[in-house]
């Protein structure tokens, strides 16, 4: 799913957000939480969410894989292997994703969310 800004949205699911102080000794006096089904606005789309320290490691074991596979002794080649498969179930599941993106989202009952992941919002 691809969010662009004005596009009118629906939180999937429950959302919890921080908590309130109060006082001095600064006493937490309540939480709020934000319930599945408010629907919203899209105002802005910030930028791409950064691929997971797996994918990141996906990637740069590949590299090096197709780089220097052809050098290296044949137990370290078998053994670099074995680390790539074992990180390609993370790396299908990124692809298959595309990209991911943050939104800043203002519901009707007027509460805005920022920096909020694509993953909670299903478009209407």
């Amino acid at each position: 799913m691809t969010l662009v800004e004005g596009l009118r949205v629906r939180l999937a699911e429950d959302l919890g957000i921080g908590g309130a102080v109060a006082g001095e000794a600064a006493t937490t006096v309540g939480f709020l939480s934000l319930g599945a089904g408010i629907e919203g606005t899209v105002e802005r789309v910030d930028g791409e969410l950064p691929p997971s320290d797996e994918v990141l490691e996906y990637q740069r074991l590949k590299a090096l894989f197709e780089d220097y596979a052809h050098t290296m002794p044949e137990a370290s080649r078998k053994r670099l292997e074995a680390e790539i498969a074992a990180l390609e179930p993370e790396w299908s599941a990124y692809r298959e994703q595309g990209n991911r993106v943050t939104v800043r989202v203002r519901f009707d009952n007027g509460f805005v969310l920022d920096g909020a992941h694509q993953d909670v919002l299903t478009p209407l």
